[in-house]
């Protein structure tokens, strides 16, 4: 692979998905036939999920969504073409299975054509909207303490024997961030003591207006103070704008007009084009100088575009050649950077 041209790695790497994709389905049609069959037991296995990760060595995961895409593609068999194209992918079909019918599944599977697991759930909750999760803070037991060892139970699979004990600590809880059902969502994280402790002071200050204490109105109305103060600080947002001044614009300053204007007109997210068209990233956004800073470029609206922190990078390689030195870092514990080789400085944003 490292004797290829970029053009023809990049060419590969499409065969090569292209291929995936087709192996795939071919896969889950083939599997769909042994499940109808039952030819696992024939196998010495007693579940297709057994037969999927012990003969076939499959991971859990990749062996549940096979099997629930394959059950689902013997009741719709559009399901193969689907993935065979990429328009679906299997966590897409596990998902929307439960919900499928012959009279949604066409219309349910072309919405969810090219859409992320995340845009997908959220076509579930559509589909199967759930009540909303009731208010609650409790004290997580000690990860040192002996657990059972629980598996998840999945469709097939064999419960593990009574008795089975694990003395290892239990994984961290992940972050959670679902949706219920239309305009709801559940939001779940772990907080310390310390925070535990500012929680509830904050639920006490607030009884005179918030009698219940409820959790999720006090996370709403932090998360607005704080959306608040980083719009003010990244984007410049205020109500009192300043008159515009005429500005050296050669300086790598970024004055508070231009980031509104850049802002806005972005859309707030990377400006980068590729061939398949524009870049997706709403995170880690940088101003990037369309003609670099170190070449003379303007540090105006008309020369700035906003770019994510990889492609303002990757920009910046070719323009200038990998290696060299990067960025200038923003004061204000502002992480926001412009492009291009220079030595560190000190640059500052207005507030207005």
């Amino acid at each position: 692979m490292n004797r290829l041209s970029d053009g023809e790695l990049v060419a590969e790497v499409t065969r090569l998905a292209r291929y995936e994709r087709h192996a795939t389905a071919e896969l889950v049609a083939a599997l769909a036939e042994l499940d109808a069959r039952r030819l696992y037991l024939g196998q010495g296995c007693s579940s297709m999920f057994t037969y999927c990760t012990q003969v076939l060595h499959l991971a859990e995961h990749a062996a549940y969504n096979r099997i629930e895409a394959a059950r689902a593609a013997r009741r719709f068999p559009v399901i193969l073409t689907l993935l065979a194209d990429g328009r679906v992918h299997l966590s897409a079909v596990r998902l929307l299975a439960p919900h499928l019918t012959q009279a949604n599944h066409a219309d349910v599977l072309r919405e969810a054509s090219h859409k992320s697991k995340r845009e997908v759930e959220q076509i579930v909750a559509k589909l199967h909207p759930q009540p909303d999760v009731a208010a609650s803070v409790r004290k997580l037991p000690s990860p040192r303490a002996t657990r059972a060892s629980v598996q998840p139970r999945t469709p097939g699979s064999q419960q593990a024997p009574i008795g089975a004990t694990s003395v290892a600590s239990p994984a961290p809880r992940r972050s959670a961030v679902a949706p219920l059902a239309p305009e709801r969502y559940e939001v779940q994280f772990t907080v310390g003591r310390e925070t535990y402790e500012k929680l509830r002071r904050v639920q006490d200050l607030l009884r005179h207006r918030v009698p219940n204490g409820d959790p999720a109105v006090i996370f709403e109305r932090a998360i607005m103070l704080l959306l608040e103060d980083l719009e003010k600080k990244w984007i410049a947002v205020t109500d009192r704008p300043r008159p515009s001044v005429t500005a050296n614009k050669h300086s790598r300053h970024v004055r508070a007009e231009v980031r509104r204007t850049v802002w806005a007109r972005d859309s707030e997210r990377c400006k980068f084009e590729g061939p398949h068209g524009r870049c997706t990233e709403t995170g880690l956004l940088e101003f990037h100088h369309v003609v670099p800073s170190a070449a003379g470029g303007a540090t105006t609206a008309d020369n700035l575009e906003l770019r994510c922190a990889a492609h303002n990078r990757y920009e910046a390689e070719q323009y200038f050649g990998q290696g060299f030195p990067m960025f200038v870092r923003e004061e204000r514990g502002s992480e926001m950077r412009t492009d291009g080789p220079t030595r560190p400085v000190r640059a500052e944003f207005d507030d207005a």
